[in-house]
Formats: C-alpha cells, structure tokens, sequence
C-alpha cells in the first residue's frame, strides 16, 4: 500500500468524495500509523475503531472547510479504478 503521503487530497473534488473514498483515505491512513498491513484477531477491533474515527474525522473536516479554488491535480484511487474499469467496458 502506498505511504500516506501519497493519500490523495478530497478536498474540492466534483463531484464530492464519497464515504467509500473517505473511509479508504482512513483506512490507508490507519494502516501507516499502526504498521497494521492485515488485521488479526487481536488488532481487528481497535484498526476498525481507528478507521471509523479517522473517516468520521475526515467527513467533519470536508464538511466544514470553504470550497477550493481549484480542483485538486489527481483523482483518488477508486474514481481512477472506476475510470479504468469504464475505459476497457466495450
């Protein structure tokens, strides 16, 4: 997975970022905090817990900040999967 510096920004994105690209932000933002690349029975509860708090976190703060300016440079990974995907459809 790649490092959350490369966690792509949400913010002002068209149409808005949805909770499945929030919580995929949190989640990969969880996984390079904790060091947790698969979760066990002994880290499963606290990682979802961390995740479901980073997303709600991150909602709050997409929610609240003005509109950007400007869009921002790079799609997140799922709308570039989905592209990809809508791309190879015949």
């Amino acid at each position: 997975m790649a490092m959350c510096r490369n966690i792509t920004t949400l913010r002002g994105l068209a149409p808005p970022a949805t909770a499945d690209e929030i919580e995929a932000a949190a989640r990969q933002y969880v996984r390079k905090v904790s060091g947790v690349q698969k979760t066990s029975a002994a880290t499963e509860a606290a990682f979802e817990q961390a995740v479901a708090l980073v997303a709600d976190a991150t909602a709050d703060l997409l929610a609240t900040l003005p509109p950007r300016r400007t869009p921002p440079r790079s799609e997140p990974p799922l709308r570039r999967l989905a592209s990809a995907a809508a791309a190879s459809a015949p």
